[in-house]
């Protein structure tokens, strides 16, 4: 089964840290990703720009609505993700555990499935 971890950071906590600590961070995120790799459950991962870079967009009728970031309403952004490969829920979660960013921010566990599915 195939299982979403976002990692969903509070908005300003990349700018609170320094550069070394910023790249610190990184490189145990890159490395869980690779021992992921190694046991053949990493599908794919992304470290995301902050909100300020985004853009939201709807289509309501003929009109779209395109609104640039940062989005005030939010408190939280979605910083990463790791799509993984595994037996089901209860490995997920043992997975998001051992995921250096729940240390620092949330790590939401989503299965993947066909938007009908409930």
């Amino acid at each position: 089964m195939r299982y979403l971890l976002m990692i969903v950071e509070p908005r300003g906590a990349r700018e609170a840290r320094s550069e070394d600590e910023g790249r610190a961070l990184y490189a145990e995120m890159v490395e869980f990703g690779q021992r992921l790799a190694a046991r053949g459950q990493l599908i794919a991962s992304e470290s995301l720009r902050p909100d300020s870079h985004g853009v939201r967009v709807q289509q309501r009728g003929e009109t779209p609505s395109l609104v640039d970031g940062p989005f005030a309403e939010a408190r939280e952004m979605v910083g990463g993700f790791y799509l993984v490969e595994c037996a089901g829920r209860d490995a997920a979660l043992t997975i998001a555990q051992d995921c250096p960013a729940a240390r620092f921010a949330t790590v939401e566990v989503r299965e993947c499935a066909p938007c009908y599915v409930q």
